[in-house]
């Protein structure tokens, strides 16, 4: 029986990161980054059109990249959501990406930028992972149209269940660079990998 598993980012991804810019000052900069990453995925093969990152909400601080590597990884766990999510906390040291920075004394304040809003499995990891900020391209029935993911069981009400718990939500930036990069996955011959579902 296996005793461990690891992620990574994909080659294409790391070769790459030394040029990505440190700080992304606008919720526009971010998103533009996301996208740009997300169009790139699915071509390299790595997985779906999905990408992530976590930044310092006042500063723009580029804390962690994440792309979606179910494919490369045969991990159906492997979202976008949960590399960035995982890699920032490694990078900090800390499961809570919400807990006292040990150098300022001041609680961190982390935004997760998505471009799109998070499955049922990313909503949960999200939830907990201690951001105080989600920010995504939109959210709907489009995704799942253009792509034929399953997107699985989300609550009408997710973003109020977000801003209950102190984590600010910011929707549609972004919106139709997102909703093309979905239309050229949806275009193109890629395998939507669905476990149990038509479009698998």
């Amino acid at each position: 029986m296996k005793t461990s598993f690891a992620l990574e980012l994909p080659a294409w991804l790391i070769r790459e990161l030394d040029g990505l810019p440190r700080t992304l000052q606008t919720p526009e900069q971010r998103m533009s980054l996301v996208n740009a990453l997300a169009a790139r995925n699915f071509r390299e093969g790595n997985g779906g059109p999905f990408a992530a990152i976590v930044v310092d909400h006042a500063t723009g601080e580029l804390i962690s990249v994440g792309v979606n590597v179910v494919l490369a990884s045969a991990l159906s766990s492997a979202h976008a959501e949960v590399m960035a999510l995982s890699l920032a906390q490694v990078a900090l040291g800390s499961w809570d990406l919400g807990a006292r920075d040990d150098s300022s004394g001041a609680h961190r304040d982390l935004e997760l930028v998505v471009n799109w809003r998070p499955c049922a499995m990313c909503y949960g990891a999200t939830m907990w992972s201690g951001v105080r900020h989600l920010v995504v391209a939109g959210s709907g029935p489009e995704l799942e149209a253009l792509t034929g993911f399953d997107e699985g069981p989300v609550r009408d009400d997710w973003a109020e269940q977000f801003e209950s718990r102190g984590i600010s939500v910011s929707q549609n930036v972004g919106r139709e660079e997102a909703l093309a990069v979905f239309r050229s996955y949806g275009e193109a011959d890629a395998l939507v990998y669905n476990a149990r579902g038509a479009a698998s």
